[in-house]
């Protein structure tokens, strides 16, 4: 694994299902969400590495891969479906990871919302089930994509306390994560730092040398573990940023996974304008964005 990981993800289930229905209207059909992902797949597959796909729609799309594009598919049930107590996320019931091979997919994804701070049982859960999914894909000779997504219970991302909280979040997950016993193969991280918060972004909360910093650190945590960046529904632009930051902090990192900053515009194309204008758009603006992430790196 020494290549870039110029990567996309559209792997979103209900949530992207109910947006595009809500801009289809009366036009809405019940294919409509597979329409969308294998649009994406098949028009920005060409220039990246790897798209991700999730477990319900993923095995119907693995022959729309295009040449030289690696399949990768989540391995996790609709993460609407999670529960907010303990957020523990849920596997997909019709699928093992001993299916991945069988199916073609080499490349396995799997997310967990982690609060460092949480209740130290409910931690060890987490960490079991990650460990276990770990250990299932070393079995299986399947790469171990592993996605930390931090919360606090006290805070809500967007606000001032917890963008002053996450670096630390950020940093501690990943440390938590590297550790040999999980198996993980690549880590999938957010930007350690809210740029909402950072001087010449949003509000100066955070100085730019500090918020350098942060990207440093979470890289350092990390070990060998290698590490890429999610793009987590910022703006296009703001992502870009954070790429560009991410190279001139120094930090240690392979590439990127970015999924809404590259197509969540797309949506009401699809929704107005029919699938025509939406591989349109895709071919236009969606490779614009993605070759212009591929030139941070």
């Amino acid at each position: 694994m020494t290549q870039p990981i110029h990567g996309v993800a559209v792997d979103a289930g209900s949530g992207l299902a109910a947006a595009i229905r809500a801009t289809r209207g009366q036009d809405s059909r019940p294919d409509d969400l597979m329409t969308f992902k294998r649009a994406v797949l098949t028009t920005l597959g060409s220039t990246a590495t790897t798209v991700l796909v999730d477990a319900e729609c993923g095995p119907d799309l693995i022959a729309d891969y295009p040449p030289g594009c690696a399949p990768m598919m989540a391995y996790e049930a609709d993460v609407y479906h999670i529960s907010s107590a303990d957020r523990i996320t849920l596997l997909p019931p019709h699928l093992t990871v001993a299916d991945f091979p069988r199916l073609g997919v080499r490349q396995l994804k799997f997310f967990m919302y982690y609060a460092p701070d949480d209740d130290p049982d409910l931690n060890a859960r987490k960490q079991e089930l990650v460990a276990e999914v770990g250990a299932d894909c070393r079995a299986q000779g399947v790469t171990f994509l592993m996605e930390p997504l931090v919360y606090h219970r006290a805070y809500q991302p967007g606000s001032a306390e917890f963008a002053d909280l996450k670096p630390d979040l950020v940093r501690r997950s990943v440390a938590t994560f590297a550790a040999p016993r999980f198996h993980i193969d690549l880590l999938k991280i957010e930007v350690p730092v809210d740029l909402g918060f950072v001087e010449g972004f949003g509000l100066a909360q955070r100085s730019r040398s500090d918020a350098l910093a942060t990207f440093r650190d979470a890289s350092a945590a990390a070990g060998d573990t290698p590490i890429v960046y999610l793009s987590a529904g910022v703006p296009f632009d703001w992502f870009e940023a954070s790429l560009v930051m991410a190279g001139e902090s120094g930090a240690a990192f392979r590439g990127f996974m970015c999924g809404r900053a590259i197509w969540s515009d797309a949506i009401p194309v699809f929704g107005q304008k029919g699938e025509t204008a939406l591989i349109d758009w895709l071919a236009d603006t969606g490779q614009s964005r993605l070759k212009r992430l591929i030139a941070t790196l």
